[in-house]
Order: C-alpha cells, then structure tokens, then sequence
C-alpha cells in the first residue's frame, strides 16, 4: 500500500508518519510533503516531496505515484486564517479543490482520502452537549473553509471520485514543542510550559470549557479512518471525534496534581478578547455518537492528556 501524507512536516503528521512505520498501517511506500523538510522514519521507502501545497504543480506531483491512502493535513490554522483572509482560503479551499481535481481527472483512481477537519465548522448558540446532528455554523474563516472542504468531500466521495472521510478534531493537546498561530494553543501552553519550569499565559477564564484530545488519539484516529468500512456512512462522510470535556481549571487541578503548587505559580492570567472571541464561539462537548459506534476513542480525564504528553514527548523536548 502506498501512502502520502500532505502536511508531514507538522506536529501530527511527523506522529502519524512515525506510527505508520511502526506497523500502524500495512504500508509498502510512504510519500511525504510540506512547505518545509519532513522527517523521514526509517524501514520504508519514502519519497519527499517539499513545496507549498499552493503551487500549482502539486496535485501533479502529490499524485504521480497513485497513493491509495492520502492524509490531508496542511492546513492554515485557525488565528492566522482569520488575521490573513486571502492566505487561509488558498490553503484550506483552494489547494484542496485543486486536489480533488487532480483525482478525478485520473482515470480509474479512487483514494481514501481522510481530511483534518475541525470542530470550528460548528458556531453559536450551542446546546450543553453538541449531538451529531447539530447543524454546522461556524463563526470564522477557518470553520468556514473546513466545512467547504467537508461538502466537497462528501460530494467527490458521492460521485466516486473519491473514497473520503473528514474528521473532526477536537483540540489537541498538549502540543509539544513551540506554540503555533492556533487560538486555542494557549491549551497546551498552560501545561507544557510549567511541566518543564516556563511561565505561560492563561488568556480566559478558569471556568471556561472546552473539548480536548492528545496527539495520540488524534494519530489513532486518521490509522482508523484509513482502513474504515465507508458504506454504511451515508452522505454524511464528516465524523466528530470523541474527546475530552474540561474546563481550564480541570486542566490546572491535573497540573497541579502531578507536579504541585509550584507549576501553578509559573501561569500568569492577562485576558485576551482577540484570542477569547475565537475559542468562545466553539463548544465545550459534543456527543460524536457515530464516531464512538465506529470504535473511535479519546482520554477521559484531564491527567490522561498530561501523562500522556510526559510519556510519548517530554523526554524528547529540547530547548
């Protein structure tokens, strides 16, 4: 099997082309690309394919090979797409349109193609807990541009051009390494951060809840995904993913727990209304009733996500 993962430079597609060669996936070859260098993990054939997912040469190239498997990951992030109009629908529309063109006008191909979406595409009011059926409404550019990208998913995999699936990503965290132009990065910030003896800024308010998963079960997700049974999902192809729901201070109280007092002292609070509009137009719990049937899982407590992050990546961060 032949795989490409679009975006393998960043955090979850260095994981995700790291478990691939662990076994995750009955792989044969691996194709990697990004605007930057990806790592490349030992024990396959890997082909790099470095430029930005914008140029107009990329579906040619991303597509020579025939991958049966493509990971579609690059993406603007959310702050930057909503500070930068013009750069986020490049990226998150326009490129994955041109794609998906380069896949239909190849005769006799049809990829499972799983798309990175978001919980962004949902907007308010919401109820307590956000069921399945909760219609899309999302309240920036970024949610915008993911649920285009999910009809256009949904649309290509109808017509079979393509056998898509569009996951829904709850927040992830904790992130390692540096922050990136995400909203909701302040998540991992506020535990990353002390972990290792930094300060960090909490911009809202303890009380405020959000839905959270690790990098590991975001990993878990798109390995699922990529051998999943398709038929029975309808013309729906879009899955909320399971995840937890905590507010900030469940997050602190975990902190707290596994390194005391001491870590809490390193987090300032200055509230930011920018970054506090953004993540306070998104939900706290979803029900990802169809996900969690189809066998998707994600941690259940805020020290899951922490013991977590000091298994799989503290031991490798460096500063």
């Amino acid at each position: 099997m032949h795989v490409l993962v679009i975006g393998a430079a960043g955090m979850i597609g260095r994981k995700l082309t790291a478990a691939i060669a662990r076994g995750g996936l009955p792989v044969s070859r691996l194709t990697l690309s990004d605007i930057v260098d990806p790592p490349v993990p030992a024990g396959l054939p890997v082909r790099k394919i470095v430029l930005p997912f914008t140029d107009r040469q990329a579906p040619q190239l991303l597509l020579a090979d025939r991958p049966e498997i493509i990971f579609h990951l690059a993406a603007v992030v959310s702050a930057e797409a909503e500070a930068d109009f013009d750069k986020g629908y490049a990226v998150n529309l326009d490129a994955t349109r041109a794609l998906l063109e380069g896949i239909r006008r190849m005769a006799g191909y049809r990829p499972r193609l799983v798309f990175a979406s978001s919980l962004a595409v949902f907007g308010p009011p919401f109820p307590d807990l956000v069921p399945d059926d909760f219609a899309p409404n999302p309240a920036s550019s970024y949610g915008i541009q993911k649920l285009m990208v999910e009809a256009l998913v949904n649309d290509y995999s109808r017509r079979g051009m393509i056998d898509g699936l569009s996951l829904r990503l709850p927040t992830i965290c904790i992130r390692p390494g540096a922050p990136n132009r995400a909203a909701s990065g302040f998540f991992s910030a506020i535990l990353r951060e002390p972990l290792a003896g930094y300060p960090a800024n909490l911009p809202v308010d303890e009380g405020f809840r959000h839905y959270f998963a690790s990098p590991r079960s975001a990993v878990d997700a798109f390995l699922r995904a990529a051998l999943l049974e398709t038929g029975g999902l309808g013309q729906n192809r879009a899955l909320t993913l399971p995840g937890l729901s905590a507010t900030v201070h469940d997050l602190l109280a975990a902190l707290r727990d596994r390194q005391g007092a001491r870590a809490l002292s390193l987090i300032t609070r200055s509230e930011d209304p920018k970054i506090a509009a953004i993540v306070e137009s998104w939900p706290g719990a979803y029900a990802a009733s169809r996900a969690r049937a189809l066998g998707f899982t994600a941690e259940t407590r805020a020290s899951q996500l922490i013991d977590v992050y000091l298994e799989d990546d503290a031991p490798f961060v460096r500063r």
